[in-house]
């Protein structure tokens, strides 16, 4: 019986999951990447680092799935978008990989923002230029690290830096193609874009494009010898982690709102034809002729996890001794505080939000009788706003009747009941531990015939998810609540600035 290895590269993780024919995990094996951080706004890691614990973290995995390495059938990965990996022309890393936390673009996506060049890429590519994307990061390496720029043969995203560590051979999918440099109506590469940013000398460094279930290469002896796969096993180009998880839970598709909950706030529909916006970035589905249209800001459960590691330290070592969770231990006083009244607002904008580079986080209306519990409420609350204000953004587009929530929040009922509630919509959670790797591991399988199609999920969907359906009461209280949230928001602007230059300024002489 044939399985396939879903592969999955985080922004601090990279992990491989074994899975069989029926979509039932058989082994997942992690291994920490380290973010390397040389200065304010750059966000990097090693290229070598990162495929050798992806390799260590591939062989772990087909050691304890109790299946021998013939069995795997085909294997393909997905990873952040955004951010950029660049080789010269031997193949080898032109330094380290940038990841999409990265924002030392933000000038230059300033600029182009005050001139034509921002609205010019909306319409021609179908997303306004962003301090990560691959133009902006390219264009900053041209500007500021011109002999690096010079020495690229290759633009590669950080999931076609590991097929190419597995196959030797350059490539991208349409998911990944889509991130800059394609015209939005005909789904391919564009000169014109690539002359509108400025980079025309790097048009032939653009990889080929595959289907995401297209066989693209088969695993060297090399990669074997590290990984523990056969050689030989086939490759499919695989996809964008955005996209493969939507995937792997049924959600890629018209009429339903993906939304993953995770390190960014991830909010994603797909539709038959493209519609541009400012407000969401118009990219390539899986499929041509399909769009994925996705608006997103690092801003969801990120908050949550700064929160628990700044201020949870007793508990998170007393959960550790005692082999619990920390979040089991909090979720009786975050489900009591979500049952009071509570004047408390959160703004998750810790790491960046859809308001610009220069809003930050804050909990406003907070009073001397709150409690943690109130505090943690107010933070996941805020959570679920910042994913709601892309999402009404999506649904003024396209319509959508419900959404299919995944990240680690997804697991929390509580929380999957509280998306539902200040969405408005029937929330669906399907039981799938790794959603992106068995969203790779579904276009692997396609690619070797044993599914019909990348979308065809052997699982029986309806009887592994959960659906939690919106509380009239509570969805009128959380319009009212969210409704005051955007209004302080909206004109925090100006605040925003202030607290910026007050960072600039500093504390003044120190003794």
């Amino acid at each position: 019986m044939a399985c396939l290895v879903g592969i999955d590269n985080g922004l601090t993780v990279t992990k491989a999951v074994v899975f069989d024919e029926d979509g039932a995990p058989l082994a997942v094996a992690r291994r920490e990447v380290p973010q390397l951080m040389p200065a304010a706004r750059r966000v990097e890691r090693d290229m070598d680092v990162l495929w050798q614990q992806t390799a260590a973290a591939t062989r772990e995995a087909i050691a304890q799935c109790g299946r021998p390495a013939s069995d795997i059938a085909a294997v393909a990965a997905t990873a952040h978008g955004d951010g950029v990996y660049v080789l010269d022309k031997t193949g080898r890393p032109l330094g380290t990989g940038i990841l999409s936390l990265d924002s030392r673009a933000g000038d230059i996506v300033a600029d182009w923002t005050s001139g034509d060049v921002a609205e010019r890429a909306l319409h021609l590519t179908g997303q306004m230029p962003h301090v990560s994307a691959p133009s902006a990061l390219l264009a900053w390496m041209k500007a500021v690290e011109p002999e690096r720029f010079a020495a690229i043969a290759h633009v590669l995203a950080c999931k076609d830096w590991l097929r190419y560590c597995l196959t030797g051979a350059i490539g991208a999918d349409r998911t990944e193609a889509s991130t800059s440099f394609t015209d939005v109506r005909t789904q391919d590469y564009s000169a014109e874009a690539m002359t509108l940013f400025g980079l025309e000398a790097l048009t032939d460094a653009l990889p080929p494009v595959s289907h995401s279930a297209e066989i693209v290469g088969t695993v060297t002896a090399e990669a074997a010898a590290l990984t523990g796969l056969m050689e030989g096993t086939p490759v499919a180009a695989g996809l964008h982690d955005v996209t493969a998880s939507a995937l792997g839970i049924g959600g890629h598709r018209e009429g339903t709102v993906g939304i993953v909950a995770g390190t960014y706030s991830i909010n994603e529909i797909v539709s038959r034809a493209p519609k541009i916006d400012p407000r969401w970035f118009c990219r390539n589905a899986v499929a041509p002729g399909f769009w994925n249209n996705m608006s997103i800001s690092p801003s969801s459960t990120a908050n949550y996890d700064w929160f628990l590691s700044t201020f949870c330290d007793a508990e998170r070592a007393e959960a550790q001794r005692d082999g619990t969770s920390i979040h089991a231990r909090l979720a009786p006083e975050i489900r009591a505080a979500l049952e009071r009244p509570s004047s408390i607002l959160y703004q998750p904008f810790l790491f960046g939000s859809p308001y610009g580079e220069l809003a930050s986080g804050s909990f406003l209306g907070l009073r001397g009788w709150h409690k943690r519990g109130d505090v943690l409420a107010a933070l996941l609350e805020g959570i679920a706003f910042n994913h709601r204000h892309h999402v009404d953004a999506l649904r003024e587009g396209f319509p959508a009747s419900s959404a299919h929530l995944t990240g680690g929040a997804s697991r929390n009922p509580t929380v999957a009941q509280l998306f539902a509630d200040i969405m408005g919509l029937p929330v669906r959670v399907t039981e799938t531990e790794e959603a992106a790797a068995w969203g790779a591991a579904l276009c692997a399988g396609a690619a070797v015939g044993m599914f019909d199609s990348f979308d065809a999920d052997p699982r029986d969907l309806d009887a592994i998810t959960t659906t939690y359906l919106p509380d009239e009461a509570r969805r009128a209280h959380y319009d009212q609540r969210y409704a005051t949230y955007r209004e302080i928001a909206d004109g925090f602007a100006s605040s925003w600035k202030k607290l910026d230059d007050l960072e600039k300024l500093g504390r003044g002489a120190t003794a």
